[in-house]
């Protein structure tokens, strides 16, 4: 007999993890943008196969059950409105989304610290007012002295983001690999060109 014949009914694990779901909320909007909504194939599967949502565009490769064949999907769309959240958590990256992941001293993209605007040591609170992010050189440089006394600017004052403000500052930034199904539900609200 050739090779083992056990082979022959496992499939290849990391083929299919190559099929994620882009996730539509019911207005047919992306959950989020960045980072993108996505779920696993399987995700997809079991919720279409719940009736939680809808499939709108499938991938070719099929998958089987003993007595089921589906395509897989590329695109669900919920079937129950999820509502936005308007509240911004205050989180690293929430921080580095607001920042377009670039110093807000020099503007250099990359070994992203986060730096209090007024020092701690002078009474400085960790807030979204107070708080941006900054390259490993600036934040070295600046250390624990004011902006006057460090002789640096901020390229723009810290403030706290909206929810959709975060949301459109994320869709600048598309992950590295974005399907052609995806296309129509990730730009539709975008301007189109003459």
């Amino acid at each position: 007999m050739d090779g083992d014949f056990r082979t022959d009914f496992v499939r290849d694990p990391g083929a299919l993890k190559q099929h994620p779901a882009l996730v539509l909320n019911a207005d047919y909007r992306p959950l989020s943008y960045y980072p993108l909504s996505l779920w696993s194939w399987q995700d997809a599967v079991k919720a279409a196969w719940l009736d939680r949502v809808a499939i709108v565009a499938e991938y070719d490769t099929v998958v089987h059950s003993p007595s089921t064949e589906i395509r897989i999907p590329s695109v669900v769309v919920l079937k129950d409105y999820v509502k936005p959240q308007k509240r911004v958590a205050f989180t690293r990256f929430n921080l580095f989304l607001r920042d377009e992941f670039c110093c807000q001293y020099c503007g250099a993209r990359g070994d992203l610290t986060f730096d209090h605007v007024v020092p701690r040591a002078a009474g400085g609170v960790t807030s979204w007012e107070n708080v941006v992010a900054a390259c490993s050189r600036c934040n070295l440089r600046k250390g624990s002295k004011s902006l006057h006394r460090a002789g640096m600017h901020l390229r723009k004052a810290p403030k706290r983001p909206g929810a959709e403000e975060l949301r459109n500052i994320g869709r600048k930034f598309p992950p590295n690999h974005l399907h052609d199904s995806w296309m129509d539900f990730l730009y539709w609200d975008s301007e189109l060109e003459a």
